[in-house]
Formats: C-alpha cells, structure tokens, sequence
C-alpha cells in the first residue's frame, strides 16, 4: 500500500443551510455552495445551469479525527442494528472525514450555486462540483439490506 500523502486544497465553502449536524429531513434544505473567487472566474461553471444536479465532495471538518474508528459499530449508533464496518454505511466519521451528497441544483449566480438537498452543514469546506449524468447512475438494481432503507426512509 502506497503512504503517498494527498493534499487537497477547497474549491469553496457551503454557506446557508443547516449549522448543527442531526440526521434526516434533508428534503428542501436550500443552501448555496460559493465557490473560492481567487481561484476561479465565472468560466468555471459555464454551462453548469443546464444540469439539474450537482455532485458534492465535502469535508467532514467537524469531526474530530480522533473519533474516527475503523471498527464495526451499528449505523447511527442504533443498538438494535447489527455493526457494519465503516466503509458499509456513509456516516461521517470516515478515514479521511469526506462526504459526497447528490442534491439538486437550483439556480448559478456567478460563483454562487443554490442548490437544494445537498446534507452538508453550513461552513462545510467544499472539496469538487460535478454535474450529475443520468448515464453514471446504475446500470443494474441497487441492492441494499433492509436496515438501510429503513434508515434511509427519512433523510430526505
């Protein structure tokens, strides 16, 4: 295994949304990812309005790396669930602290994105923007154990 070091640098910052992180009801968070104005120009996202969702790679940068465990634990602590190993369920306190959200693109207002649906807490440093294609979804039937769902059935 390779021990090269990866640095990355954010492309911008969520601001609006949620400022406390507390499971579900993420369905018409409106937020705005405003994207690093030193960095980039309005190019950037040139032809970005066309989409209507966003893929979003953000930082965890509230959770203290010292709380990350790589043991199975049960999915949101629920002592009724049978442990999963970290890489089995999408919670925060993952190796390198990162998050990827789909959430829909609203509207592109220079550098400023208004997206809504996007589970990623005010401040979250953003790491990349991609559009969604239909073609990247699943060629095959998502599978997914019982206990997912139900765990699912309120997020958004």
């Amino acid at each position: 295994m390779t021990t090269d070091t990866v640095t990355l640098r954010p492309i911008g910052q969520v601001v609006g949304g949620r400022s406390e992180m507390f499971e579900d009801g993420w369905h018409d968070v409106r937020a705005v990812i405003r994207l690093d104005g030193e960095s980039f120009t309005a190019s950037a996202v040139l032809g970005l309005e066309r989409f209507s969702h966003l893929e979003v790679v953000f930082h965890f940068d509230r959770i203290d790396p010292a709380d990350v465990r790589d043991e199975p634990r049960p999915p949101r602590g629920n002592p009724d669930a049978a442990p999963v190993g970290v890489f089995a369920h999408r919670g925060p306190y993952r190796p390198n602290r990162l998050g990827v959200s789909r959430c829909r693109l609203l509207a592109v207002d220079g550098l400023t994105l208004h997206v809504a649906d996007l589970d990623a807490l005010s401040g979250s440093p953003v790491l990349d923007v991609k559009p969604y294609l239909a073609e990247f979804a699943p060629r095959h039937p998502v599978v997914q154990p019982p206990w997912a769902t139900r765990l699912m059935s309120r997020y958004y």
